[in-house]
């Protein structure tokens, strides 16, 4: 081979058509794959740069499976939320039931004054000698735990039976007079359950109290009391389990667990959400017990302070983990969109124009076939001068 000797318009043609053919297979090569830079040999920064932006937005794409993960986890902690609401809300309507029906006992606890002069009318309690003017009647409190103030009530020259029902009245007492107008004192209904404490006087005078009697219950309405007693443990279990199933792959915010999501590869963007700990004795709500529990307006009226606080403490919670999951749904939707923003750019630095290497592809064809023809024409230049040596 070495020995032949090619003219120079064959050479020539002969180096147009191989470098033709070249670009050629080259067009071929960026249709058949859609890219124009394949590796690092076509354009070495362009490739490097689009495989940094793939990179990347192959890490952030694996990053949105925990993302996507910490939604589910907020959004089941939510359910819970507004399940554990709507059980206290029941707990709340159960309480509010006591309320309509009757007193749980059909004689409240009494102490009755002795020795009022006769004729003692409810305008002007201190005529006569029986209870003097400037004297004080002192009354124990009658819930201390509900935070009942004790009765200390001074009489003046024309006490009336209002003012002193006014004085009682904060301490669940009222006050009226009986047939021999003897000076009765009474719990209210809210205090039904209650015993009326050791009434006293400050200074000697003729009046003195019996002993308090204590209430009598009433079978029926107790029963019913009870009923209700047992359908609030029942809530309050639910409030428990409800909080302990509100979980989502191992991770449950409403029974103490922490959830923590990473928004960027390098582990910098992160968002930590604290739980907490919301079944019932996490909210403070407590079973009742059958013969203690709703016996009178009073127990009704703590069980549902208790059930108010409850309450307020899950909306506030809500209201905290409803911004936590709107945080994370606007991450997703960021990262979401820069992987598409990363993966668009390495496409317009390493994809193919198909139209224009459509184009590419038919004019290195067009040269291709006039360069087959030049060389075929140089051959015949020197087919020529072989005939004439013949």
């Amino acid at each position: 081979m070495s020995g032949i000797v090619l003219s120079a318009s064959v050479r020539q043609n002969l180096l147009s058509l191989q470098s033709t053919a070249a670009l050629l297979a080259t067009t071929q090569n960026d249709l058949s794959t859609g890219k124009k830079v394949n590796t690092a040999l076509d354009n070495p920064t362009n490739f490097f740069t689009a495989q940094g932006l793939d990179n990347r937005a192959s890490d952030i794409g694996n990053l949105l499976d925990s993302i996507g993960n910490g939604v589910q986890v907020l959004q089941a902690a939510n359910t819970g939320l507004t399940s554990l609401q709507q059980l206290v809300n029941t707990a709340k309507s159960i309480a509010n039931q006591v309320f309509q029906v009757p007193p749980g006992y059909t004689t409240k606890s009494t102490t009755t004054s002795t020795a009022l002069p006769a004729g003692s009318t409810s305008t002007n309690l201190v005529d006569g000698a029986a209870i003097k003017s400037g004297e004080t009647l002192t009354i124990p409190a009658t819930n201390a735990a509900a935070g009942d103030v004790a009765t200390s009530f001074t009489f003046g020259a024309t006490t009336s039976l209002a003012q002193l029902n006014t004085a009682l009245a904060a301490n669940q007492l009222t006050a009226s007079l009986d047939s021999s107008n003897d000076l009765v004192i009474t719990t209210t209904n809210d205090a039904a359950s209650s015993t009326v404490g050791t009434v006293t006087l400050g200074a000697a005078g003729t009046a003195t109290f019996a002993a308090p009697t204590a209430p009598v219950p009433d079978p029926v309405s107790q029963s019913t009391r009870a009923s209700l007693v047992n359908q609030y443990n029942n809530i309050v279990t639910q409030i428990t389990t409800t909080a302990q199933d509100s979980s989502f792959n191992g991770i449950n915010l409403l029974n103490g667990d922490n959830l923590k999501l990473i928004f960027d590869e390098t582990g910098k963007s992160t968002l930590n959400i604290t739980g907490g700990t919301f079944n019932a004795t996490g909210l403070g709500i407590s079973s009742l017990t059958v013969g203690t529990g709703f016996l009178d307006n009073n127990s009704a009226n703590a069980a549902l302070a208790t059930l108010n606080t409850a309450s307020t403490t899950l909306r506030t919670e809500a209201s905290a983990l409803g911004s936590n999951l709107s945080i994370v749904q606007i991450r997703q939707d960021f990262s979401k969109n820069l992987i598409n923003v990363l993966q668009t750019g390495s496409s317009n630095l390493t994809l193919a124009d198909p139209n224009e290497e459509a184009a590419n592809s038919q004019a290195l064809s067009t040269r291709q076939s006039i360069a087959v023809s030049a060389l075929a024409l140089a051959n015949q230049s020197q087919q020529s001068v072989l005939q004439l040596l013949r």
